[in-house]
């Protein structure tokens, strides 16, 4: 079996996020515990793709596509997994369309995954 492909994206610790977005560790952690971002444990200490960061600021588009994926009984690794991995219905990485401006196409097949 091959595995699929993954959008590729570096990685931010927290205390990466917390120089990047020029904000208090206590915003950051608030960003995630508010769903504006996500992170995975998956390499030890949590770790956020960098491609969710646009200009110094979370992506605006992610937060509810967040919300939308953990309703449909998504986790936080399998939100991530999702958003990077080429969706066919899509035809690139939700994370791709979202940065295009596609949100709703990314969150109208993301709802029809619950």
């Amino acid at each position: 079996m091959t595995e699929i492909s993954r959008y590729d994206t570096a990685w931010l610790t927290l205390p990466d996020l917390v120089e990047l977005l020029d904000e208090p560790l206590g915003r950051v952690r608030r960003l995630l515990d508010e769903n504006y971002l996500v992170g995975s444990r998956r390499q030890g200490a949590l770790r956020v793709p960098a491609v969710f960061i646009v200009d110094g600021r979370p992506l605006p588009s992610l937060r509810g596509t967040i919300i939308v994926l953990h309703d449909a009984g998504f986790d936080d690794d399998e939100t991530i997994d999702w958003l990077l991995t080429p969706e066919e219905s899509i035809g690139v990485a939700p994370i791709e369309a979202l940065l295009a401006g596609r949100k709703s196409e990314v969150r109208r097949v993301a709802v029809s995954l619950a």
